[in-house]
């Protein structure tokens, strides 16, 4: 059985860090994804997803990132429950096996702190040659030709092993 969970998305607050009675560190986050569609308004919506994070990981969290860091989760869903005023409480989340930091909001801050205007131009230019490059088939050490020279290849039945 497969329980994964991938997510790319900005958080909607602060990472709250709490510390379990024994010492582990715990963070809990809410994680806006947007949707990859648009509604019938012509508006992309997004869901917000709860997510938790322990030990280094949710120290890291707490350290690192603020409202609207955008971040990549990878982990599994979880659904635990919970009594609360006489009333059974479900709670489903996606525990955190591993974060990346992928930027933040307003990330061109300390180049503008420094007085540097071409830092976003230097960040564009940068992004445009990435996703050129990522547009290109690979190259290998023939260049981008078929390393087959573009000939079929020939082969009948008795040649397959099943």
């Amino acid at each position: 059985m497969i329980n994964r969970a991938t997510l790319i998305g900005r958080l909607v607050e602060d990472v709250d860090l709490r510390y379990t009675p024994s010492g582990i560190a715990t963070a809990t986050f809410t994680l806006a994804v947007t949707r990859p569609f648009a509604n019938q308004e012509g508006v992309r919506e997004a869901d917000f997803i709860r997510c938790v994070a322990w030990r280094k990981t949710a120290e890291n969290l707490a350290n690192y990132t603020k409202k609207g860091s955008m971040i990549g989760v990878d982990g599994r869903i979880q659904t635990r429950s919970y009594e609360k005023d006489g009333r059974r409480v479900y709670v489903t989340e996606v525990v955190a096996d591993t974060v990346q930091f992928l930027g933040r909001s307003g990330s061109n801050t300390t180049e503008k702190q420094r007085g540097n205007s071409k830092g976003a131009a230097q960040q564009k230019d940068a992004s445009k040659t990435a996703r050129e490059a990522l547009s290109r088939p690979p190259e290998t050490e023939w260049g981008n030709d078929d390393p087959f020279g573009g000939e079929p290849v020939e082969f009948n039945d008795d040649d397959l092993p099943f």
